[in-house]
């Protein structure tokens, strides 16, 4: 199974907003009772290219101002979702409905961690078991 989880550097730091990272960390989970969890790699996030990352402002509840009919907003998640589409789940700390559209069209599942792991490897380790 792959799990992409959004994240704003190579240190796996767990991004806030999955619409606005900069970076998906791919993870291979295998095994049977005893999962092992490895890094496959980092994927540049196609709808952050050339647009700065701020944490901050995407802390709080984020809410698209883009309607349905916005294709070209709607384009742009899109192509984030088809850089993850081999993956089978895409971990969150939030989404837009606009991410989580983009995800299902592309076959990948959202799953929401609220979980305290800023790590992304360390927070996939204690959901793991639910995907």
């Amino acid at each position: 199974m792959k799990v992409a989880i959004p994240v704003v550097d190579d240190g796996l730091r767990i991004a806030k907003n999955a619409g606005h990272t900069p970076y998906f960390a791919v993870f291979n989970i295998g095994g049977g009772m005893f999962k092992t969890i490895t890094l496959e790699g980092l994927r540049a996030n196609p709808k952050m290219a050339g647009h700065e990352v701020d944490e901050e402002e995407h802390s709080g509840k984020h809410v698209c101002e883009h309607d349905a009919n916005d294709i070209e907003h709607i384009k742009a998640h899109d192509t984030m979702a088809e850089t993850i589409k081999d993956c089978d789940y895409v971990l969150v700390k939030m989404a837009c409905k606009n991410t989580a559209n983009s995800m299902k069209e592309f076959g990948v599942k959202v799953k929401k961690y609220n979980g305290e792991k800023t790590n992304a490897k360390e927070a996939l380790g204690k959901i793991s078991a639910e995907l």
